[in-house]
């Protein structure tokens, strides 16, 4: 699954990927090109008709995400081979962004499977987000993050740090609403941010649990404590709430701007995020031991109850 519009050289990567393929047995891929009406789930919907057991996706993550709309419930493998600028799920994942180093973790057949949101009719795996996030994200330019890479997202950053915050009801799962006067919340399957920043410590893709985090800075000053302690790592964020649950619902007091995964939505006064627990296979590396995946799944699930009795009433990292 490649998106032309990410690539250079397009005839040399099919060249790449081929040779090394057909060299390790594997049979001669079949490629999917993206397009502007389908960035990747209908034809990553033939592919699996076609019988394949391993979609390569090649692109940005607005192709993942649109690929995962499709794999997220079946037993077919979803292989990343980054080509975009966030590149947001293989960061998270530890995946190379390395052409051969890619092909290789696909080849050693190591798989891991991991939960996925679900927002509205649409699929994620990484996160999404109300509030100034998605300005940042509309605000950054597709020439810039050519040129520069994630660094554009700062420049996309500044021009919205001192817009006014927004007033929101947040319920997780069936426990009363909580009121905050927040500049964006995020609901995430995975911790890190563009770059490589890790916002979210705890949260992992495989626990059943999604991780809200609620960000109330209101001056310059907030966002550079709020950055310095997530930049140094520090256990408690200032101006940062940090919850957990199975369905989290968002609701504003006016429409704001939403992203999943990276990718501006249509803007919307609510963001309502479900979650659906090891919807997805990936090709990760191989571990050195085979594990128990009885033993993986058992540890995983008592991780997400332990991590729901937590979560209730944690407000411990806010104001």
């Amino acid at each position: 699954m490649v998106n032309p519009v990410k690539q250079t050289d397009i005839d040399g990567l099919r060249r790449t990927v081929t040779d090394t393929l057909t060299a390790a047995g594997w049979p001669e891929p079949a490629w999917y090109t993206t397009t502007a009406e389908d960035p990747g789930q209908g034809q990553a919907r033939q592919a699996i008709e076609a019988g394949a057991e391993v979609v390569f996706v090649c692109g940005g993550d607005g192709t993942v995400m649109s690929c995962v709309g499709a794999l997220a419930g079946t037993e077919v493998a979803m292989a990343i081979l980054p080509s975009g600028t966030g590149n947001l799920l293989a960061a998270n994942l530890g995946l190379s962004n390395d052409l051969a180093a890619g092909l290789e973790v696909a080849l050693e057949r190591g798989r891991r499977q991991i939960d996925v949101g679900v927002c509205e009719d649409q699929i994620f795996a990484v996160m999404a987000g109300m509030g100034f996030d998605a300005q940042m994200l509309a605000a950054t330019s597709e020439t810039t993050k050519a040129r520069v890479g994630w660094p554009a997202y700062i420049v996309g950053a500044m021009r919205h740090l001192r817009d006014r915050p927004m007033r929101v009801s947040i319920r997780i799962d069936n426990q009363p609403p909580l009121r905050r006067r927040a500049r964006t919340v995020l609901v995430a399957n995975v911790g890190r941010l563009q770059g490589g920043v890790r916002l979210l410590a705890d949260a992992e893709p495989d626990d059943g649990l999604l991780d809200v985090a609620v960000l109330t800075p209101r001056t310059l000053n907030h966002w550079l404590s709020l950055g310095w302690a997530v930049v140094r790592r520090r256990d408690r964020v200032p101006r940062m709430e940090v919850l957990r649950g199975r369905r989290v619902t968002i609701t504003s007091n006016r429409a704001q701007p939403r992203e999943l995964d990276g990718d501006v939505i249509s803007p919307g006064r609510a963001l309502r995020v479900t979650v659906r627990p090891a919807a997805l296979w990936l090709c990760v590396p191989q571990p050195a031991t085979e594990p128990d995946l009885a033993v993986d799944a058992e540890a995983a699930a008592e991780r997400g109850e332990r991590r729901v009795e937590e979560g209730r009433g944690e407000v411990g990292h806010g104001e």
